[in-house]
């Protein structure tokens, strides 16, 4: 079995965390010339033999009443033993349970063809390492699931339906969702695996995904895999993470449309992964759009590989807490972030770009490029970086977010443009905001504890500023 110190070593991440590049400022060395060429090139999508497994030879029926589980994992297993290829899922309506990627495996949904998921705990059994909000445990498998795999795709034009507002979405607890806390709640589940988690209990031992667990499972996780490739499906109804690679190398998410408004129904995920390409996706969600992610407390510090060298471009973004996420599981830290050319606009969006974390789960973030980026109306910030999120300023271990460049963002309303708020112990360093246009805004911007703030031809409401606040 592959070990964090294997990831690690294969991933060459250090165990002390150094920073890939070291801070750089305007002026200085671009990164956009200089780094951002670098990350691109290394990123590049699985190759697969052009031979086609259909899993109708294998078993599955069309019309969403059978079962087509073992046969759409029969034909996976075929595909990958015989040194991979594409298993084909046909025009139609498709019943399954949990799907397990395997290495060299493309599985291409095509134009017309629906996958929809068990509305049953027991299709998503045997339990299976995966993490849920940042902890490690033995759960219920996601959804869609590869471990330990290379060279591994999820393609085509067809519809992935989860079936979360049927059934998985009242397990939060919500009556918004369906759910009631009295009878049916991840309250119980949740409490228990924090616990397990601030006790170190080993992760073989933390084993979920009983009767009265109602931990929801991800829906699309790859869990350290290397060279992975998600493209072109529409993703409805998740139970919860859309989304959600961990400990992965060399990922790539392209045109995905992502529309689904449950429960901490986040669109995309990244947790402590290297080299990643978020591109051309569409995001309409029920929480962050995109959050980038390393671990909460414990186990987050205890395997201290974050997440780096992410690139988000042309996407668009409609509904969702955040677009551009960073947190708030993030205790492993994420540096070198590229975000250029998207597209947020939406009343419902709350923030634009969002930092969440506390002094529980601390982190090291830095290094944060945003180019050219356009938002058209937040209801609550246009940028925000909040270190009283949850916990706040309760706990030991001292956020850091340190070089934030935003470059050519325009905004056309909001409440307010930024809202920056770092603690008494640990100021927010560097912000550097140039050609930056802000409309209307309801309210004046929020500075505390903030450590370094430049404004290079910035304007809000029609009115050239200097300053913040």
């Amino acid at each position: 079995m592959q070990t964090t110190r294997d990831f690690i070593k294969i991933v060459g991440l250090g165990a002390a965390g150094i920073t890939l590049f070291p801070t750089l400022t305007f002026g200085q060395t671009d990164p956009w010339t200089s780094e951002f060429p670098k990350i691109l090139a290394r990123i590049k999508a699985p190759k697969f033999k052009k031979r086609d497994y259909s899993i109708l030879k294998f078993g599955a029926k069309a019309g969403g009443q059978v079962d087509c589980r073992d046969a759409i994992n029969k034909a996976i297993d075929a595909c990958s033993k015989a040194g991979g290829g594409r298993v084909v899922v046909p025009a139609g309506e498709w019943l399954t349970g949990a799907i397990r990627l395997k290495s060299n495996v493309n599985l291409h949904v095509s134009k017309g063809a629906t996958l929809k998921f068990a509305m049953d705990p027991k299709a998503y059994l045997p339990a299976v390492h995966t993490r849920w909000e940042g902890m490690e445990l033995m759960h219920l498998s996601p959804l869609i699931y590869a471990y330990e795999q290379t060279n591994i795709a999820i393609t085509g034009e067809g519809t992935l339906d989860g079936q979360g507002k049927s059934f998985f979405w009242k397990w939060h607890g919500n009556p918004r969702y369906g759910g009631d806390p009295n009878v049916i709640s991840q309250r119980d589940a949740r409490a228990r695996l924090y616990e397990m988690m601030d006790k170190n209990v080993p992760v073989e031992q933390r084993i979920f995904g009983g009767e009265k667990d109602y931990l929801r499972p991800q829906f699309i996780q790859p869990y350290k895999c290397k060279n992975v490739l998600i493209e072109g499906v529409k993703i409805i109804d998740s139970p919860m993470w859309e989304v959600h690679p961990v400990l992965c190398e060399n990922v790539i998410v392209r045109n995905l449309h992502i529309a689904t408004h449950g429960p901490n129904n986040d669109g995309c995920d990244p947790e402590s992964c290297r080299d990643v390409l978020i591109d051309n996706c569409y995001f309409d969600t029920g929480d962050d759009c995109i959050a980038i992610k390393s671990g909460r407390n414990n186990d987050g510090r205890r395997l201290n590989t974050p997440t780096e060298n992410v690139i988000i471009r042309n996407c668009t973004m409609k509904d969702g807490h955040g677009g551009i996420t960073v947190g708030s599981e993030i205790s492993g830290g994420v540096r070198n972030v590229f975000a250029h050319d998207n597209k947020l606009d939406s009343p419902d969006l709350w923030t634009a770009i969002r930092f969440k974390n506390n002094a529980s789960r601390g982190g090291k973030l830095e290094n944060f490029y945003y180019k050219n980026n356009t938002v058209g109306t937040v209801s609550r910030a246009v940028i925000e970086i909040d270190f009283n999120y949850e916990e706040g300023a309760k706990g030991a271990f001292i956020p850091l977010v340190r070089n934030l460049q935003i470059d050519g963002l325009t905004c056309g309303s909001g409440n307010r443009a930024v809202d920056l708020q770092g603690l008494d112990n640990a100021p927010i360093y560097d912000v550097v905001l140039k050609n930056c246009t802000f409309g209307e805004m309801k309210n004046k911007s929020v500075v505390k504890n903030v450590k370094g703030i430049k404004l290079v031809n910035v304007s809000i409401g029609g009115k050239n500023v200097d300053s913040l606040g």
